[in-house]
């Protein structure tokens, strides 16, 4: 059987590129609104973040995220954004290759 291609995605905390389900998406929509899409469906501009709570800690420190999606975001969405990225990297340690999609 043929394997298939993994989907890669740059890291725009870390200029890294990792498989794109290891990464969470952040998106601005038309109206300006910035959300966490983690089906990864929602229209908009899209950019990807990794499972790792400290370059979010730390981005939240020096707003990078404001300056890559060019608008101010509330420390209630960094916030949120270390709370999703904490348990979905718990949820990857505990499950592993077993919580993968086929």
């Amino acid at each position: 059987m043929k394997q298939r291609k993994v989907p890669m995605r740059k890291d725009v905390l870390t200029n890294e590129m990792a498989p794109k389900r290891l990464l969470v998406r952040i998106v601005k929509n038309k109206e300006g609104q910035v959300s966490l899409d983690p089906t990864g469906k929602k229209p908009g501009r899209g950019a990807y973040v990794g499972l790792n709570a400290a370059a979010v800690k730390q981005a939240q420190q020096k707003h990078s995220l404001d300056k890559i999606l060019e608008t101010k975001l509330s420390d209630d969405f960094y916030q949120e954004l270390y709370d999703y990225v904490e348990h979905q990297q718990a949820r990857f340690d505990l499950f592993g290759e077993l919580g993968k999609k086929h």
